[in-house]
């Protein structure tokens, strides 16, 4: 099974990612004091998300090298990572959640693509 792939993820039993990974988010946070620095200021953070989403924009619509598009969907991540911090929400119960949700939803074909909502259209 090549790894990275969504059988290989679908198929993993180490449920110490997530904590892992968050962890290191609080650590970057920490390390920088982002609480102190009003880095955890959500108006502040938003704008950090949507020039990051222009950063992965460019780099998907300029055919950039797929390694440039990996580091800036590891940019978003990142920063929504620690927007749970910020807010102090359990980002992984929320994502829980939202997935249990959104499997339960049919998909609709629209003019750009297929699409998984609870908007009908009407």
């Amino acid at each position: 099974m090549e790894p990275f792939s969504v059988e290989s993820w679908l198929s993993s039993k180490d449920e110490d990612i997530w904590t892992n990974m968050m962890q290191r988010v609080a650590a970057f946070h920490h390390k920088h004091d982002f609480a102190g620095n009003n880095g955890h200021d959500m108006g502040y953070r938003i704008a950090l998300t949507v020039e990051e989403l222009g950063e992965l924009a460019a780099a998907v619509t300029k055919n950039k090298p797929i390694e440039e598009v990996a580091e800036e969907m590891a940019d978003v991540m990142i920063l929504l990572m620690g927007h749970s911090l910020a807010m102090k929400i359990d980002l992984k119960e929320a994502f829980d959640k939202k997935v249990e949700r959104i499997m339960q939803r049919p998909s609709r074909q629209g003019r750009l693509g297929i699409r998984v909502t609870e908007y009908d259209g009407s």
